[in-house]
């Protein structure tokens, strides 16, 4: 198969990337830099440079293509930029694959996106409308709604060993919801069986690692693969909100969010079905071997 990647170059699209490659097929990422793939060690055999917003760059991207994987995603900013890149971006991507005769479009949503919360945040709302245009398309689909993804570098879980390492280690409310982690290789490799398995065509899928834990249960286990033993205080949703409030009008990439802190406070961020599973059949990491991966 031939496949374009956007979003290669972020967090989580190296190993997807990479895993396709591995699968055998051939591979073309979108990057925004020239160059952009090859820092981050992608072993594509093609890049076409552009972004969401330019929807001729788009059109070049999937030219000649059999399969799309949108990976591409932002968790800041202003609702216009949840906008532009994420719901008219992903129109624009859409609509080159129908006109470039692309068999299958896989798509990266994310757990706990839904009618019920759609609104609550402009993240949510930006993949809950992915969503609902890609299923409304007519073209062959595939969508992954992974839980919280970690890895030894990057994403949310470098934050988390920092925090387990302080002091004093603050768990937002009660610490009684529940995560469900997978590890970035373990998704990586739905990514590549979703490009060409026929039992997935169509349909919508929960990932999640083997394991569902409370946060409370989730910092008892990291700072066990630390091997520290910092206490650990409950902070109310207030004192974290009014935090949030200072730290996200910092410049760059930060960690808390009252975005983020609403969306933590919807439930649990757990799998709700064994499809994934069931369809996939793919080994996959536990939780406090994921842990000691990224403590290694």
């Amino acid at each position: 198969m031939k496949v374009v990647v956007t979003g290669a170059t972020g967090f989580v699209g190296p190993s997807v990337a990479n895993a396709i490659v591995d699968a055998g097929h051939e591979v073309r990422v979108l990057e925004r830099k020239a160059g952009s793939w090859s820092k981050a060690r992608i072993r594509c055999q093609e890049a076409v440079q552009g972004d969401m917003t330019d929807p001729e760059s788009l059109k070049r991207a999937v030219g000649d293509r059999d399969v799309v994987v949108h990976l591409v995603a932002i968790r800041q900013g202003r609702k216009e930029e949840f906008q532009q890149i994420m719901i008219e971006g992903t129109r624009s991507l859409i609509g080159a694959a129908k006109e470039a005769g692309v068999r299958r479009f896989v798509l990266m949503s994310a757990l706990g996106a839904s009618e019920e919360t759609k609104d609550l945040v402009p993240y949510y709302n930006a993949k809950w409308t992915q969503d609902q245009d890609l299923r409304s398309s007519g073209l062959e689909h595939v969508i992954f709604r992974p839980s919280f993804i970690f890895s030894g570098e990057g994403g949310i879980l470098p934050t988390f060993r920092r925090l387990a390492r302080a002091p004093v280690t603050p768990i937002m409310g009660e610490g009684t919801q529940k995560i469900q982690p997978i590890w970035i290789d373990d998704l990586a490799a739905y990514f590549a069986a979703g490009v060409d398995k026929p039992e997935a065509v169509n349909r919508v899928f929960e990932l999640g690692g083997p394991d569902q834990v409370s946060w409370n249960e989730f910092w008892e286990r990291l700072k066990n693969a630390l091997e520290v033993r910092r206490p650990s205080v409950h902070v109310p949703m207030a004192f974290m909100r009014l935090n949030a409030l200072v730290t996200e009008r910092l410049p760059g990439n930060i960690p808390l969010t009252r975005d983020l802190l609403r969306m933590l406070e919807t439930g649990d961020n757990v799998v709700t079905t064994g499809d994934g599973v069931a369809t996939f059949q793919l080994p996959l990491v536990t939780l406090d071997e994921q842990l000691r991966r990224a403590v290694a």
